[in-house]
């Protein structure tokens, strides 16, 4: 389950090793980079974006996500993946059939049309960026908040407010200034996240330090109206005039459905339990690959530590069955 670079190096493993497989989306090829702002570049080297042995061939020292969009397109035509898109699944299940356990997954595609299919073994490989962390603030869900950044376009001279303290804050509010938005950078912390990216951290705290853009920090966010974000300091409440806003706070897994799938979790760190020697959860068969591994207090795993889970889960399946 997932059809990013993680579902896909697991799909390939299982096809060099000759298992019956099937790698399903709820949406379209690597729809998670598909999500990331139009403009971004990696942080890492193109080697280490590689699934399947297969070169990532770029002119730059990091790649763009253009190029990795073109390059995982390549992954899943050179490897003649089967994958299924557009089909989202809502529940795991286990029953028995010829005396032993096999998993039912159902689930519905994007016509309406169920689905029900039969396996062996399931990865759950489905990353935690189509989840974000909710506030649960009143104004959150307006038409001009988002969890999301995708370009900076569509703001030029408007008054926008980032919320965050991590890379996506940071590059977004700098890509917004730079293309001529008024922009504010709020943060629940006392400094920006030392995780920034080296060339990124720099940049943004000189911005900051000039007043190029409005940094307020140890302020948390109360609601959002159509027009202002009312946020609370050391200083008191306060109203920032907003045109529009981007929450960018994290993702999560979706742990609603590991939690109905049976794999147990860590409930201070929200985090499923699994074995790190095979990837295997506490339901026999069920394994988990790439960035669904990560917790609210765990390092998220990114293409570059979660692209090797294939080859470990399918080596261990081979053993196993």
């Amino acid at each position: 389950m997932g059809a990013g670079p993680a579902g896909l190096a697991t799909g390939i493993a299982a096809k060099q090793l000759g298992f019956d497989y099937l790698v399903i989306d709820k949406g379209g090829l690597v729809a998670g980079i598909f999500r990331f702002p139009t403009n971004m570049v990696f942080f890492t080297t193109p080697e280490l974006l590689e699934i399947g042995g297969l070169p990532f061939v770029t002119p730059y020292d990091k790649p763009t996500r253009l190029e990795a969009l073109r390059y995982y397109r390549r992954v899943a035509d050179t490897f003649d993946l089967a994958v299924s898109f557009d089909e989202e699944v809502l529940s795991i299940a286990r029953e028995q059939a010829d005396g032993r356990t096999v998993f039912v997954t159902t689930g519905k595609r994007r016509t309406g049309e169920a689905t029900a299919r039969r396996a062996r073994a399931v990865v759950l490989a489905t990353g935690y960026y189509d989840h974000p962390n909710i506030l649960g603030i009143p104004g959150e869900d307006l038409p001009h908040v988002s969890h999301y950044y995708s370009e900076p376009h569509p703001y030029y001279r408007k008054r926008v407010v980032v919320v965050g303290g991590k890379n996506s804050a940071a590059e977004a509010a700098l890509d917004l200034y730079r293309a001529g938005a008024r922009v504010t950078l709020v943060h629940r912390g006392e400094a920006l996240g030392d995780s920034i990216k080296y060339w990124v951290k720099p940049d943004i705290d000189n911005r900051i330090s000039e007043g190029s853009i409005r940094g307020l920090f140890l302020t948390s966010v109360r609601s959002i109206t159509p027009t202002v974000l009312n946020v609370v300091s050391p200083r008191g409440p306060e109203e920032l005039p907003a045109d529009a806003v981007f929450l960018l706070t994290g993702y999560h897994p979706d742990w609603a459905l590991l939690d109905s799938a049976g794999v147990q979790i860590d409930a201070d760190g929200r985090v499923a339990r699994y074995n790190p020697e095979t990837l295997e959860t506490s339901v026999p068969n069920l394994f988990l690959a790439g960035g669904v591994v990560s917790g609210r207090d765990s390092p998220p795993v990114f293409i570059e530590n979660g692209r090797a889970h294939g080859q470990k889960i399918v080596r261990t399946l081979k053993e196993r069955l």
